[in-house]
């Protein structure tokens, strides 16, 4: 290792610690089940990834390529050039994302991801119903991924992140136009301790950054910032040929950082046969989640090609309709 790729990856690491320290619970407020919490872009929450979905989000301690969205640590195990686009109806609208991974050698993994969700239009009509307008709402996220490894088989990874809410106009309604921006850091680490033991530990902070405002500086709100801290286990690594087939349990626990006390359980299962098919389950529970309950999900994988499909088997808290399937598709190039 060169002394300019040592000293990046301990810049990364301080950056990591850094973002560990903060933000903290408000001084002078309980946190808990009955705390009056205002938090802006919550779209941020959603889930974002087939994998990720069918997993239940139980993703913070597993190797993914889909970690620009939910741990960038899990993408500093990445050996190939991969692209991916995914596609799914969230509860808010259509989410689509692209993300682009970049292994350097010796290095880490960058990576660059968008993601668009599309709240729909309606239009705008005057008091004799003639319409004036259409009126849009969307929300962009773009991502800059870095992650490394470091001995001891620990791996890092930071997401530098601008998300941007975004109310557009096409007629006579230009006073309703407006753009409302923020910034965000997610911070992750992952670790197996054990050479001979198939144990993963997780840890992230996600979503920590400026206020995100709407209107004017009164009107501001602090993003959702989460913490999340998980642990994965592959349990048939005793009976089955190495590589053969795996299956991975993880469980995590997520939580608010500024007021915690209304944590989050996510819990998925894993199953892979030759890394070609995979079989996905998960489940939900916690206050902060609009979607408790169990999914599915399955993966195939070709060659250069990739297709993951996953499905809530919820139903929608605002429509009572069941929930769409995501669908991720990759390719290494």
């Amino acid at each position: 290792m060169t002394k300019r790729e040592g000293l990046r990856r301990v810049l990364l690491l301080l950056a990591i610690l850094l973002a560990a320290a903060g933000p903290v619970p408000a001084g002078g407020q309980e946190a808990g089940e009955g705390s009056d919490v205002r938090e802006g872009a919550l779209f941020l929450l959603l889930p974002v990834g087939a994998q990720g979905v069918g997993l239940g989000r139980a993703m913070t301690a597993l190797e993914s390529d889909e970690g620009a969205f939910w741990n960038p640590a899990s993408l500093a195990e990445q050996s190939e050039r991969r692209a991916m686009v995914y596609r799914g109806d969230q509860l808010s609208g259509e989410a689509t994302a692209v993300n682009v991974l970049l292994p350097w050698n010796r290095v880490g993994t960058f990576g660059i991801s968008y993601l668009l969700l599309d709240s729909g239009s309606q239009d705008l009509r005057d008091e004799f119903g003639d319409v004036l307008g259409s009126i849009s709402v969307r929300n962009h996220v773009g991502i800059a991924s870095f992650a490394t490894s470091f001995p001891g088989r620990i791996h890092a990874g930071v997401n530098l992140k601008l998300v941007q809410f975004r109310v557009g106009c096409r007629g006579q309604c230009p006073d309703l136009e407006t753009t409302s921006s923020a910034y965000a850091l997610d911070a992750g680490l992952q670790a197996q301790p054990f050479a001979s033991v198939p144990l993963r530990f997780g840890w992230m902070l996600a979503h920590a950054g400026t206020d995100f405002q709407i209107a004017d500086q009164e009107q501001s709100d602090p993003l959702p910032t989460r913490v999340r801290v998980a642990v994965a286990y592959e349990i048939l690594h005793r009976f089955v040929e190495d590589g053969l087939m795996d299956l991975w349990v993880t469980v995590e626990t997520e939580d608010r950082a500024r007021e915690p006390g209304s944590p989050s359980l996510y819990m998925g299962l894993s199953y892979s046969a030759a890394d070609l098919f995979y079989v996905r389950s998960g489940y939900v529970a916690g206050q902060l989640d609009q979607t408790d309950g169990a999914s599915v999900g399955v993966g195939f994988r070709l060659d250069r090609f990739d297709l993951s499909l996953a499905k809530s088997l919820t139903r929608s808290l605002i429509t009572g309709e069941s929930q769409p399937i995501h669908v991720t598709f990759g390719v290494q190039f």
